[in-house]
């Protein structure tokens, strides 16, 4: 007969999206992402209910421990511990790719910078969360000017041949630029290069506060606009490395590594 799997569960409520990440023995067995709900109790409730069905198990019950992550982390009523999102993402993109030295992560309304150990741990960052620029919600409101889905913006960024120049580093004066832009016929695709391109290079002078140290990953739901990694790449002259896995859960799934580490020392203890 089969032993069964010890299983724990990392759930990162953020301000935009829930996540939430079960692992068996090492192993991830079944995650979520969702957007937010009205309160961090029902995000977290809703992600981890998902991430448990997709796992096969039937309930919370089945969890030896779980660790809560991310802006709402004091709010999931079901965690046995919370632990920053910085120390969660550092540790996620460590394990994914132990050589990573820097990460970027570009949240829903912060973006930080993390500087990791060839331990693992986190030895340094750097964070922007007083201004909207630089993070998703930055994103979602130039999309909304566009009139296009946030994937359309990746693409059409990589089909321009001239990016516009966006100088604006509010999200608010940068809306009125997007609009001049499109009145006076400049084509989307330069627009939403010129998107990227700024905010790259924002991005980029908060990477220098840190130090870049190679490798660098990206994590965080704008990881996944492949024109805005281009232009990081070549404000930063480095390359980007993947993670391997879709970059909104690398919270989550340091939350669940620090759970599994959770049981591991509780059994040395008992034993």
């Amino acid at each position: 007969m089969e032993a069964l799997k010890t299983c724990v569960a990392g759930c990162d409520v953020g301000s935009t999206t829930g996540k939430a990440l079960v692992m068996g023995d090492g192993e991830v067995l079944g995650w979520s992402i969702i957007p937010c709900a009205v309160r961090p109790e029902m995000t977290a409730e809703q992600a981890l209910g998902l991430a448990l069905r997709e796992a096969g198990l039937t309930g919370k019950e089945e969890l030896s421990y779980v660790v809560g992550t991310g802006y709402g982390r004091v709010r999931i009523p079901f965690a046995d511990e919370n632990v920053s999102e910085i120390t969660c993402h550092g540790l996620g993109a460590f394990h994914l790719n132990p050589g990573d030295r820097t990460l970027i992560d570009i949240g829903g309304q912060d973006c930080k910078v993390i500087r990791i150990s060839p331990q693992g741990r986190v030895v340094d960052f750097a964070m922007n969360d007083k201004c909207a620029a630089g993070t998703g919600r930055f994103f979602e409101a130039m999309s909304r000017v566009l009139e296009i889905s946030l994937e359309r913006l990746s693409e059409l960024s990589l089909l321009s041949r001239n990016p516009a120049q966006i100088t604006s580093q509010c999200s608010v004066f940068a809306e009125s630029e997007v609009i001049t832009l499109l009145n006076e016929g400049v084509d989307i695709e330069d627009i939403a290069a010129g998107i990227n391109e700024a905010i790259a290079a924002r991005l980029a002078s908060l990477v220098r506060k840190v130090g870049v140290e190679e490798e660098v990953s990206v994590s965080g739901g704008c990881a996944k606009n492949q024109g805005l990694i281009l232009a990081l790449e070549r404000k930063l002259a480095v390359p980007l490395k993947p993670l391997g896995m879709d970059p909104q859960l690398i919270g989550a799934l340091g939350a669940a590594l620090i759970a599994g580490r959770r049981v591991a020392e509780a059994r040395k203890e008992v034993g």
